[in-house]
């Protein structure tokens, strides 16, 4: 249900997950959101994204869940070496909680279709300036196509921004917030299957330090992911990705299976390689200017939760700041109250989940071993599923009138 009273004036920076989930949610409850994006058009790629309990629960309430589809693999993965010899490895996707494997852009493009014609969206667009007391936020955006500039005012600016957030530099001051773990990935979707293996199926080659995933969709060619561990992070950006890649796995042979993931992502017109973060702060909302998703917390692919906890912040800043009419502190100080101790976790079960996707060492390999064993015994397999289905903010044990 929408409201029709006009709440406030809001300007969401970022056109991701969490930025069209945050205006969407605003406009239902009666405010006129403005969406900013850097970019000069909507992004269309995407890459794999597990969507756990908090999000699917989030996106349902929202409206989305139907149109976002679920792309679910039915067959397990493998395990494999180099040589390519192979084992039956453990399938995410069969965690308690039935979590859906979907593309990015499958839920950028649901929330978007579900977004009011009258939403304003801005390309090209980005703020350079954001001064606030207590009547309104004043912000400065510029074109950056045209170059000019335009100083409006706001009763709320929420930066969706991503890890590397504008607002929360604007915002909260020039303090480095990001946290690197001292790990690289290099992600892309691929146009066919990989050789050897079906559509819907996917592999695990990890090595102590390194790792690649295949990560496969039930009606789609897979993603490819590689994750390694770096002592110089600034280092890896001076080359080309995928050469930073290859020395990442040298200077063994690479071997037939390896050559051929990594050829596939030097083929590839798309892709996604930077540092592994997380943004650590003591708080996510000053006075008028709240950050959602990445900017806020990131909790790194590693969690698995990035999407989940995207959509969930969204959608429950809304529902805090229509429990609190007229009252912006209260609202944003209940959000995140309800928001700040799910997102720890999820922060600190990253650290856990880093170690199955690239163990750090020789030791961690035979750490993941045993986890992987325990993964396959229910009761474990029941624990893990619950700490990354997180909770529903909609549920009475928060204390959040339903939507």
């Amino acid at each position: 249900m929408t409201d029709t009273a006009r709440q406030g004036r809001a300007l969401v920076v970022g056109l991701g997950i969490a930025g069209i989930a945050t205006a969407l949610r605003l406009r239902q409850i009666g405010w006129e959101p403005l969406l900013v994006e850097r970019a000069a058009a909507r992004r269309s790629g995407g890459y794999f994204i597990m969507l756990f309990g908090t999000g699917l629960a989030s996106a349902d309430r929202l409206g989305v869940l139907e149109a976002i589809g679920d792309r679910t693999p039915r067959r397990p993965p493998f395990e494999v070496n180099r040589a390519g010899r192979r084992s039956v490895g453990m399938s995410l996707a069969a965690l308690p909680g039935k979590p859906r494997v979907v593309l990015r852009g499958d839920i950028e493009r649901a929330l978007f279709a579900a977004l009011p014609d009258d939403v304003e969206i801005r390309y090209s667009t980005v703020p350079t300036r954001i001064t606030q007391d207590d009547s309104a936020a004043r912000v400065t955006l510029r074109d950056t196509a045209s170059g000019a500039t335009v100083t409006e005012r706001f009763d709320l600016v929420v930066g969706a921004d991503g890890m590397r957030s504008t607002v929360r530099r604007l915002a909260f001051g020039p303090e480095d917030h990001l946290r690197p773990l001292n790990y690289m990935i290099g992600a892309t979707v691929l146009d066919e299957p990989i050789e050897g293996l079906g559509q819907d199926q996917g592999l695990t080659l990890a090595e102590p330090g390194r790792s690649a995933w295949v990560f496969p969709f039930a009606d789609h060619a897979p993603g490819l992911l590689f994750s390694y561990r770096t002592g110089d992070v600034d280092a890896e950006f001076t080359r080309p990705p995928a050469d930073s890649i290859r020395a990442a796995f040298g200077p063994q042979p690479t071997g037939p299976l390896l050559e051929n993931l990594l050829t596939a992502f030097e083929r590839a017109p798309d892709f996604l390689f930077d540092s592994v973060n997380q943004v650590r702060m003591p708080r996510w909302h000053h006075g008028r200017v709240v950050l959602v998703g990445d900017a806020a917390w990131c909790v790194t692919l590693y969690a698995g939760m990035g999407a989940s906890s995207g959509i969930a912040g969204g959608e429950l800043l809304g529902t805090m700041l229509r429990r609190h009419p007229g009252d912006l502190p209260a609202a944003l100080a209940a959000w995140e109250d309800r928001m700040r101790p799910f997102i720890q976790t999820e922060q600190d079960n990253a650290l856990i989940m880093r170690k199955i996707f690239t163990p750090h060492d020789r030791k961690e390999r035979i750490t993941r071993a045993a986890m992987l064993r325990l993964l396959n015994v229910p009761l474990i397999r029941q624990a893990m599923g619950k700490i990354m289905r997180g909770p529903d903010f909609a549920n009475k044990e928060f204390d959040v009138a339903a939507v």
